[in-house]
């Protein structure tokens, strides 16, 4: 289905034909990727960042985080457990912390690799050579997110950074053969359904092979902390949009929409979504990445979160993927 920026602004602002709009998302998923939702095994490994960004819980600003790194041993040894819970992706999640060197993260790529699993870095703007060494050591995907294309509001709320260099780096990590994973927060301050629009036909041209959608969170410890924030209804929307225009992506059921609405994950995997990701920190790590407040499993071990999860899908009548839950064009599949 082509959409333009009006039409995308109409079903944005819309909400009375919402449900509409979530079916015809599910509809869609269902044609082009089918009922199996692929999980990956998150792992938050530091929450020590560099940079500012206003939103951020963990922004080098706040000097109320209880700072945190795994080592080595710590991390890939919680990368062997999720792979023996059946995860077949593996997420490495962190602020940008450049205590992890390229040695230190192309040692902990190779290890993780012969768990017979994919590897997805999220871990923020490096130079292109840091992204190839890194791709060489065997990670498979990588997890950047624009957050606003709007370079103004871009600008105001990441001060210190460069809304180009990002976009740079994510037209590097497409030239090195990643699996490209980017996103957008929905319900900033100042943020205007033109922007989200604009947002969502961005993330089109680039052709994502993963979009990340969440509604913004406003965090205590934050110079935002008394923004309004967004809704989880205005997320599924732009989720549900983010299916019609790349239908053959895959689209997480991200865990800031449980925060909001206990049943987040689960609206969001019948709007559209065919991606969870499970936090496999250990607790005591958890609890303090804290991007947002209100994260919703802070006190559960990854064993449990496997399990409510599979409960989950399971209860809408889906299947769990079993593969590496790598995008499958649409176009490859029917030939």
């Amino acid at each position: 289905m082509n959409l333009n920026k009006t039409d995308i602004i109409c079903r944005l602002t819309d909400s009375s034909r919402q449900e509409e709009l979530f079916k015809t998302a599910d509809k869609i998923r269902h044609d082009y990727v089918g009922d199996e939702v692929h999980l990956r095994g998150l792992i938050e490994f530091s929450n020590i960042c560099r940079n500012n960004c206003l939103y951020c819980g963990i922004r080098r600003g706040n000097k109320q985080v209880n700072r945190y790194r795994l080592t080595e041993d710590e991390l890939i040894e919680t990368a062997r457990r999720g792979a023996l819970l059946g995860f077949k992706t593996i997420v490495m999640q962190s602020g940008e912390d450049m205590y992890y060197t390229v040695p230190r993260l192309c040692r902990i790529i190779e290890s993780i690799k012969k768990f017979d699993v994919a590897v997805t870095l999220s871990i923020g703007e490096r130079p292109y050579a840091e992204y190839k060494a890194f791709r060489e050591a065997g990670a498979d995907r990588y997890l950047m997110r624009i957050e606003t294309t709007d370079k103004a509001l871009y600008h105001k709320l990441d001060p210190e950074m460069s809304w180009q260099y990002r976009y740079e780096c994510l037209l590097a990590l497409k030239e090195l053969g990643y699996e490209l994973g980017s996103g957008i927060m929905v319900g900033l301050p100042e943020q205007s359904f033109e922007s989200i629009a604009a947002d969502l036909l961005f993330l089109k041209k680039l052709d994502v092979d993963m979009a990340g959608i969440g509604p913004f969170i406003p965090h205590s410890q934050t110079p935002l902390k008394d923004a309004a924030g967004g809704t989880l209804e205005l997320a599924l929307r732009t989720m549900a949009l983010m299916r019609i225009l790349l239908p053959d992506i895959n689209i997480p059921a991200t865990t800031a929409m449980e925060s909001l609405h206990p049943q987040g994950r689960v609206r969001a995997l019948q709007s559209g979504a065919n991606v969870i990701m499970s936090n496999i920190t250990e607790s005591e790590y958890r609890k303090l990445y804290e991007l947002y407040p209100d994260k919703v499993c802070l006190e559960d071990t990854p064993v449990h979160c496997r399990s409510c999860i599979d409960t989950k899908i399971m209860s809408i009548g889906r299947t769990i993927g079993q593969g590496y839950g790598s995008r499958i064009r649409y176009s490859e599949k029917i030939k």
